[in-house]
């Protein structure tokens, strides 16, 4: 089932001949998955970096280690770094990242699960991120995150 979002998300890259590309961490490409099943996808999507753990995350995106133990592998500024080296590594024009706490465990810090950081960047322009915090299950989370990146980009194309 193809979702409202990802249909709008095509629609508005394609109306701003803009190209994305994501960089997915605990969404483990689902968001990719959502932006795939739209027919036309090809035209506007470059491709997603699925960057798991930390390790990927340093050696698929560039992320730097001293880096994520500083600001945590769960942050805003990850989220940023993680959008900045997807699209560093790709031909694309616009980058969003996802990396959160999906569950049911958290990873020792204090950050609660639910909470997801979805940061998006841009060739000429700053990258920003934004935090989420929800509940349910593992894949309710996941889903929801997925879903929240694609509306961030929604929010984050240029017009005119």
């Amino acid at each position: 089932m193809a979702s409202i979002e990802a249909q709008e998300l095509i629609r508005s890259l394609s109306s701003a001949s803009l190209s994305l590309v994501l960089a997915e961490s605990c969404t483990a490409g689902l968001a990719a998955d959502l932006i795939a099943r739209i027919p036309g996808a090809s035209q506007v999507f470059w491709g997603s970096f699925v960057c798991y753990s930390i390790d990927a995350k340093q050696r698929m995106l560039g992320v730097d280690q001293e880096f994520i133990l500083r600001y945590g592998a769960v942050s805003g500024e990850t989220a940023c770094a993680m959008a900045e080296g997807a699209l560093a590594r790709s031909g694309a024009d616009l980058a969003a990242a996802v990396t959160g706490l999906a569950g049911p465990d958290g990873d020792g810090s204090s950050i609660p699960v639910g909470t997801v950081w979805i940061g998006v960047a841009g060739r000429e322009r700053q990258s920003r991120s934004s935090v989420f915090h929800y509940s349910g299950s593992r894949n309710e989370i996941r889903l929801a995150a997925a879903l929240d990146t694609l509306r961030e980009l929604i929010r984050n194309i240029p017009h005119g």
